[in-house]
């Protein structure tokens, strides 16, 4: 039987105690899988990788960034030189598409979608993701929330063992998703979403109130519900709470750090193996296998 027709699904639900968590786990092996798994060779000056890539999808200031930010932490990667981590994080936002003056304007009044997927650069996402698998080192722009504009400074993405790219659309696009080895869904409450969005948007970003929430309700609303929620179901991994849940974070954790430990052989398996804690559940702390409502 040809490696495109071997297909291995398993899922793991996961409930401890009063945290009430539950993680679901989906991984599917397929031909694309058979791809030969770090091959070594000199790419752009360094060790050519081809690296575990995690998707971290979820909706408006659901706590995407903070919850790569908590997997580097705990993975002691955040204070490496760039050129010494092995694991990274790009975010999504740094692919919007460029803004026609027309569209600048409606922007500078709030009235332009930015979380449309039209907004986005999706091919550029796509040709760096495919860069980055391939074991380049690459430049991801910056983009300027204040200008509503991609800037002119970059920063290096070198080689490295684990790349997570977070935004609200990463699943959105078929191609891109395509390309992930993990999925996460960050899933926090929308009151809690809004209530973090609002200060963000007026501290960071010189927003003001009225713009804020006007924004939120006309565009931010209703593009998650249309476009971003509908993707949680390509998750594998379902984040309740995000950053506060700390046991769905220490289990990633975990199998990001088995795999940085392994063989080059031994991360193609791993690469594919279900999430599992680190211990046993006892009889009365096991859930029903499925998502979370």
């Amino acid at each position: 039987m040809s490696m495109s027709h071997i297909f291995r699904k398993s899922r793991l639900a996961v409930s401890c105690g009063i945290l009430g968590v539950r993680i679901s786990c989906r991984f599917i092996f397929t031909h694309k899988m058979s791809v030969k798994q770090a091959e070594f060779a000199d790419t752009n000056g360094f060790e050519s990788k081809t690296p575990f890539l995690i998707g971290v999808a979820g909706g408006t200031a659901s706590g995407k960034s903070t919850v790569c930010q908590r997997i580097m932490e705990k993975l002691g990667q955040q204070h490496k030189e760039q050129t010494e981590r092995r694991v990274v994080c790009i975010s999504q936002d740094s692919f919007y598409r460029t803004l026609t003056p027309s569209e600048r304007l409606r922007a500078e009044r709030g009235q332009f979608n930015f979380d449309h997927p039209d907004a986005f650069d999706d091919k550029k996402l796509l040709t760096i993701l495919k860069d980055i698998l391939a074991g380049k080192k690459v430049e991801v722009p910056e983009y300027d929330y204040i200008t509503n504009s991609i800037s002119n400074r970059s920063h290096t993405i070198y080689p490295a063992d684990v790349v997570l790219i977070e935004g609200i659309l990463v699943f959105y696009f078929p191609e891109v998703r395509e390309l992930f080895h993990m999925k996460l869904f960050v899933d926090t409450d929308s009151d809690t979403r809004l209530a973090r969005r609002v200060p963000r948007d007026i501290m960071e970003r010189g927003r003001d109130l009225e713009q804020v929430l006007n924004q939120y309700m006309n565009f931010v609303k209703p593009a998650f519900e249309e476009f971003c929620l509908p993707t949680k179901k390509f998750a594998d991994v379902i984040i309740p709470r995000g950053a506060d849940n700390l046991v769905a974070i220490d289990l990633i954790v975990q199998h990001i750090s088995e795999y940085l430990k392994k063989s080059a052989s031994d991360k193609y398996r791993l690469m594919y193996a279900p999430l599992s804690p680190s211990t046993p559940t006892s009889p009365h702390r096991s859930g029903k296998i499925g998502r979370p409502h």
